[in-house]
């Protein structure tokens, strides 16, 4: 069987007998209209490795594999191996299942050596911020990610320091990468629909990648200050130096964690590695 003589999407869910577990934060995207426009979101695919995460019924799937991505599919609910298993057999050797928990799955093991990626993927709610969180700052570096978000998470990762929503992710995703909203969809969209909209978020690489003491003194200071956000930074930041790191980063002590700019906080994290030699050496 080829891709394109697939039978519909419900028609596989209802042979098999599989619906959404809203405990494991499910929400099928089944109009393969939209599942065709996220790929086209995601940039040219023809040949390239994409890591999808919660393919479910593979909607999301069908749609890489028609743009000719080479895709790596993580699954972690076992329900939907049988059917998945289907799709990999129409897809000529370009679908991998992984069955897996995608936070404990190191990525560059699944592709060959140095091989890029980008991540593609409805997530599931529930497991979405650690997920970011991971792909931005560990190890495997995306090539870019196109990723589903609950629409008030999207909204977070895009907030301007002294919005409402601004907050540790937003600066973790603007100081690694350059997000943007790039698609919203309503509630009735998905089966079963969830209770809030959703939203698209395109990441596209920074030119210049951080250095990986830079990345971890920066997830320090922001589960400091954000831990503590109605903290003036001479207090949230107590532990790792408050005012004289502060004064070191020339960022005001006074000033709330909410109020300052991801410049701000790569400051900070910069003046924390300068206070932190390397234990082989400068």
């Amino acid at each position: 069987m080829k891709l394109d003589s697939l039978p519909p999407l419900r028609d596989g869910l209802a042979a098999h007998g599989l619906a959404a577990k809203r405990a494991l934060g499910q929400h099928f995207l089944l109009d393969l209209n939209l599942t065709a426009k996220i790929a086209r979101l995601a940039g040219p695919l023809e040949n390239t490795f994409v890591i999808e995460v919660g393919p479910g019924p593979g909607g999301l799937t069908r749609a890489l594999l028609a743009a000719g991505a080479r895709v790596i599919a993580i699954e972690r609910d076992r329900r939907f191996l049988p059917l998945l298993a289907e799709l990999a057999d129409a897809a000529e050797g370009r679908l991998q299942i992984v069955a897996a928990d995608a936070l404990a799955v190191d990525e560059r093991a699944l592709l060959p050596a140095g091989a890029p990626a980008s991540v593609v993927a409805n997530l599931p709610y529930n497991i979405s911020a650690p997920l970011l969180a991971k792909w931005l700052t560990a190890a495997f570096r995306p090539a870019s990610m196109t990723l589903m978000f609950q629409k008030e998470v999207a909204e977070r990762i895009v907030a301007p320091a002294g919005a409402p929503a601004y907050g540790r992710i937003s600066v973790l995703a603007q100081a690694l990468a350059s997000p943007e909203i790039a698609m919203t969809l309503p509630a009735r969209a998905f089966t079963p629909p969830p209770k809030v909209d959703s939203a698209v978020v395109r990441f596209a690489p920074k030119g210049e990648r951080l250095s990986d003491r830079v990345v971890a003194r920066l997830e320090d200071v922001t589960r400091a200050a954000f831990g503590q956000r109605r903290k003036m930074l001479r207090s949230s930041l107590r532990r790792l130096g408050g005012e004289a790191l502060s004064t070191r980063a020339g960022i005001d002590s006074k000033l709330r964690a909410e109020d300052v700019p991801v410049d701000g906080f790569l400051a900070l994290a910069r003046a924390l590695v300068s206070d932190q030699p390397r234990a082989d050496g400068p």
